[in-house]
């Protein structure tokens, strides 16, 4: 209602009303090009998404665990995630062209750094006792890392898996801006460079949804496992 009211009020094709979005939804839906974007920019989001996961993981335990990697690696990880993940682009570019693997590359960074560091940040929350306890008892190497740490972890981990994939989300979009490559992204781009703000905020509406439901998918249920296994999920 207020969007409606803005619209009508400021008088001008660059607010346009919530019917011309939707209009101009349906006209990007009839001519296959929304559903030609959300399948490649998805496609991308797959394929950086779980690449940043695992190497996020395996980073964040690795920093987590080892005084030597965190001593080393630690302030690089900490400096080059206040990075924007675009900041990769140009140099992705240098070293791939204008492909696939120059976007994956943005979309990797901008999430696995951090991933990495909530997961270093959940391991290192884990209780000393239960860590003493269990080597008491026999736990060592990947077993305690697997058999007690991970778990224990969880929590924190699934959060920082979380925010990454709003990372990735995010940095794709970014990438696909940029330059011709297909891709939600790219169908921003169209409209800017046609003057349509309707097919503007169509897609921006889409991104929306899409990043809702992906989440949804992804993490509701998951987190409510976690939540059950810990005590901690509300009646």
């Amino acid at each position: 209602m207020a969007w409606a009211t803005a619209s009508s009020l400021a008088a001008t094709p660059l607010w346009p009303t919530p019917a011309g979005v939707a209009e101009a939804l349906v006209a990007a839906l009839r001519d296959g090009s929304l559903p030609r974007a959300l399948g490649t920019s998805v496609l991308r989001l797959a394929v950086g998404y779980a690449l940043a996961l695992a190497g996020g993981v395996a980073l964040g335990l690795a920093l987590g665990r080892s005084v030597l990697v965190k001593d080393l690696a630690g302030p690089l990880v900490l400096g080059l995630s206040a990075v924007p993940s675009i900041c990769w682009l140009p140099l992705s570019i240098l070293w791939f062209g204008l492909s696939e693997a120059a976007i994956q590359v943005v979309v990797v960074l901008g999430a696995l750094l951090p991933i990495a560091v909530a997961t270093e940040s959940a391991v290192r929350q884990v209780p000393p006792l239960w860590v003493r306890a269990a080597r008491t008892m026999g736990a060592s190497g990947l077993g305690l890392l697997y058999g007690v740490i991970v778990p224990a972890a969880l929590p924190g981990i699934v959060a920082g898996a979380k925010l990454g994939f709003t990372f990735a989300l995010r940095s794709l979009m970014a990438g696909e801006l940029l330059f011709v490559s297909g891709g939600l992204g790219q169908l921003l781009e169209t409209g800017r460079d046609l003057g349509d703000p309707a097919l503007v905020l169509a897609v921006v509406v889409t991104i929306v949804a899409l990043g809702r439901m992906l989440e949804l998918a992804l993490f509701r249920r998951l987190e409510r496992l976690v939540a059950r296994r810990w005590g901690t999920d509300r009646p």
